[in-house]
């Protein structure tokens, strides 16, 4: 999308570090595998289905493709993340590529799935009409997005934080917001200008389980890009005004004992081709 180049630039840089994408698989896909059932299903994968995951990341949904017995290709923009895939699933075709700009033929996949990737492209929109083109009619689609700040404590917590107490003048390129898609209001409509028809939605309370009150900041500052490039340009002690806010936080909404189920929902969208 016009504008957002540098945003582009910034995603597709900070996935292919190799530590941010190691761990994100070791431990922010915690949550993540928590969707990944309801999105399998979303798309009826069986045996013989041509399955494409795009933006597929370590191959948390690649993996569970193959298990259904369907011939399974994962495509990702980050050769540090297919390096983690191809070793994950390794009976599964990877290819480094654009999800809105893929190298496939028209019609070639009877699903197709992305796990968290849509806010992490420049123009969503754009990746929606790819994926109808390489879908078979009467094809499956399925996404997965984090709920909002409003929805969401993580979000919440990580976000507002680093607003009320990040040090001035640190932020990402424009971008698209990150969680418009995890609901119906935006998503149908977008999914429908694309070709698409059928939607469905369901939620996943997905989370992580974890002694220390302050895991989100460690999540986010160590496995993602959005809130981790922001995290780690802070002065120390701005970033650690941050880390302590998020750990009351989640004393305060969950609980002064641990371990502690902190909470990151997450929407399944889909649709059929």
């Amino acid at each position: 999308m016009a504008g957002f180049e540098d945003f582009a630039r910034v995603e597709r840089d900070g996935w292919s570090d190799p530590g941010t994408a190691r761990s994100y698989a070791d431990v922010f896909a915690e949550a993540s595998r928590l969707c990944v059932p309801a999105t399998v299903a979303a798309v009826g994968a069986a045996p013989g289905c041509r399955a494409l995951d795009l933006c597929c990341g370590p191959g948390v949904i690649t993996g569970a493709l193959v298990g259904t017995g369907a011939q399974v290709t994962g495509l990702d923009f980050s050769p540090s993340m297919l390096d983690i895939a191809r070793d994950a699933v390794p009976t599964a075709r990877f290819v480094e590529g654009d999800a809105a700009a893929t190298p496939f033929e028209d019609g070639s996949f009877d699903a197709v799935t992305i796990g968290f990737g849509i806010p992490h492209v420049p123009d969503p929109e754009a990746v929606f009409r790819e994926v109808h083109r390489i879908l078979a009619p009467g094809g499956r689609f399925a996404f997965s997005v984090w709920l909002g700040p409003q929805d969401s404590l993580t979000f919440r917590t990580v976000f507002g934080n680093i607003v009320a107490h990040g040090a001035p003048g640190i932020s990402l390129p424009p971008g698209p917001d990150a969680n418009t898609y995890a609901y119906a209001e935006a998503a149908y409509p977008a999914l429908r200008a694309a070709g698409f028809s059928d939607f469905a939605r369901v939620e996943v309370e997905a989370g992580w389980l974890s002694d220390r009150a302050d895991a989100p900041f460690h999540i986010f500052e160590g496995g993602t890009v959005r809130g981790g490039s922001i995290l780690r340009r802070q002065p120390a002690r701005n970033l650690e005004a941050i880390r302590a806010a998020i750990e009351e936080d989640v004393i305060a909404e969950l609980g002064p004992t641990g371990p502690w189920r902190i909470p990151i929902p997450a929407a399944v969208i889909s649709a059929t081709a």
